[in-house]
């Protein structure tokens, strides 16, 4: 997995990197075919955004958050990213579990 992290009007402290590389960790233990990450962190006035493009096996996920503090919203992307991952994997084990219970109905 390949994690780019870039930052608008901000700077990319050692500390955030580190919480947004604990974050995305956790989306690789639900999913493993984890291809690239592409965080980015932008303030505007008293609003902090995180914003972030998940390159996966078959697809790309994207979501973003926008709260008033920067680590609660590496916290909310990080959630958002990890149920798209969650409702990406489902959708995959569903389609081949699908053609699988297809095939042996033809077959017979």
């Amino acid at each position: 997995m390949q994690l780019n992290i870039t930052g608008h009007h901000i700077e990319i402290t050692p500390s955030l990197s580190n919480y947004i590389k604990e974050k995305t960790e956790r989306l690789t233990r639900h999913y493993d075919q984890v291809i690239n990450i592409n965080v980015i962190l932008e303030v505007q006035k008293l609003t902090h955004k995180a914003e972030a493009s998940i390159l996966v096996s078959g697809n790309h996920l994207f979501a973003e958050s926008v709260e008033e503090d920067m680590y609660a919203a590496i916290d909310s992307l990080a959630d958002k990213l990890d149920r798209q991952v969650l409702k990406h994997k489902e959708k995959i084990t569903s389609k081949h579990r699908q053609e699988g219970s297809h095939r042996n109905i033809i077959a017979e």
